[in-house]
This record gives structure tokens, sequence and C-alpha cells, in this order.
């Protein structure tokens, strides 16, 4: 699935607001991109995806049946 195909999946679903999935869009659209970049700017864009995954933090904790 390219990173196209994911966005129209996430607005067909209304799954704007799953913060996991916009990650997802993020990484796809970054790999998409890695021919592109330099080392150093791949690294760097990579950091700060899994810096904002990393602060979604277990906010699922409780509403498994509901999110997943």
């Amino acid at each position: 699935m390219d990173s196209t195909n994911l966005a129209q999946y996430i607005e067909a679903t209304g799954s704007i607001a799953k913060p996991w999935l916009l990650v997802q869009l993020r990484l796809k659209k970054l790999q998409e991109r890695q021919a592109t970049l330099s080392e150093n700017e791949y690294a760097q864009q990579l950091e700060d995806i899994h810096q904002d995954l990393m602060n979604l933090g277990e906010w699922w904790r409780g509403m498994e049946d509901e999110v997943f």
C-alpha cells in the first residue's frame, strides 16, 4: 500500500483522529522519499517521527476494543 492508498483509507474510514495511523502515513511518505534525501535528512526525519510516536504514550489503555 502506498501513501496515497493509506491516506484514502484513513479518510474513508474517518480515522484522521487515530494518531498511530497518521504515524504510519508519515513513515510511508518518508519511505517513498528516501532515495531523494541525504542520510542525515532521512535519519533526522525518522527520529522526528519516532519521537512523535513515543509521545503518544499509552493513551489507548482501557480502550483497546474501541480503538483497535
